[in-house]
């Protein structure tokens, strides 16, 4: 308490997600935005995120994807139960019950993908011949700078369905609502490392994510224009996957599937 009895309010330190964790950038640097100080990612805050998120891939894309949707509909009830934490940190309410919608409506996909991207092939031979969706492994995403809130949660929702992890920037100007969506994340069953969520300046963290040979896949959908052309090239020479959705907002099955490999299998019939 100050000299006058009144209590002084303890302020919220917005920090980084990583590992399930919230650390501060490893170079101490922080910057101003949304009316808050948060953390300023380095590089090396990436790459743990991204090793993090390698070391976590196994564990999720290996639980049911029935209970991959009941986490991501326990992410929809603790969102919910801070609705209006994320509305006065700026988000509008509509715009917090459409994230919350969202995780819903992707949560009930989770164990219908595989039936509607997969199928039974017809081959001229006595074998089976199945397709079956797989995850890509580690997604890089860099996500919508407004929306922020659903911005985020739009495009991060769809690569969880699929069984992958991922490494987000968050909106560079608008970071205090996404700090709060970890928060979310780190009570809702979401295993450790499955998510990491970075603030920062996108110009110096997303060259070194579409670089980095242990990501898969990257979403630019949410990235600034006049990087794209270095970030494909980037991308390219690790052989990465580019996604960047033209309705970035939408709830869509194909933002799940831009996330999943085709795999095909051949069987005998028995006789």
């Amino acid at each position: 308490m100050d000299e006058g009895g009144d209590r002084i309010e303890v302020r919220k330190t917005y920090k980084l997600f990583i590992s399930g964790e919230f650390p501060r950038s490893e170079s101490g640097r922080s910057y101003e935005a949304d009316g808050v100080r948060a953390a300023l990612a380095s590089r090396k805050d990436l790459r743990d995120a991204v090793s993090a998120a390698r070391g976590a891939l196994d564990g999720w894309r290996g639980r049911t994807a029935y209970n991959r949707g009941q986490i991501l509909y326990r992410v929809a009830e603790i969102m919910q139960g801070r609705r209006a934490q994320f509305v006065a940190e700026g988000a509008e309410p509509e715009e917090v019950d459409a994230a919350i919608d969202r995780w819903v409506w992707y949560a009930g996909w989770s164990d219908k993908i595989a039936q509607v991207a997969g199928s039974v092939n017809p081959v001229a031979g006595p074998y089976f011949d199945f397709t079956v969706p797989e995850p890509v492994g580690v997604v890089g995403i860099a996500a919508l700078e407004s929306p922020a809130l659903l911005g985020l949660v739009s495009r991060l929702a769809p690569v969880l369905t699929g069984g992958n992890v991922a490494v987000v920037l968050a909106s560079e100007t608008r970071p205090r609502t996404a700090v709060t969506m970890a928060e979310v994340l780190a009570t809702s069953d979401v295993p450790p490392g499955v998510v990491a969520i970075l603030t920062g300046r996108r110009g110096e963290l997303l060259p070194w994510l579409a670089g980095h040979h242990d990501v898969d896949a990257l979403d630019l959908t949410g990235a600034p224009t006049e990087l794209i052309g270095g970030l494909e090239a980037a991308a390219a020479d690790s052989v990465t996957r580019l996604v960047r959705s033209t309705d970035p907002l939408a709830e869509s099955p194909d933002d799940v599937v831009a996330f999943l490999e085709m795999k095909t299998v051949w069987h005998p019939i028995g006789r």
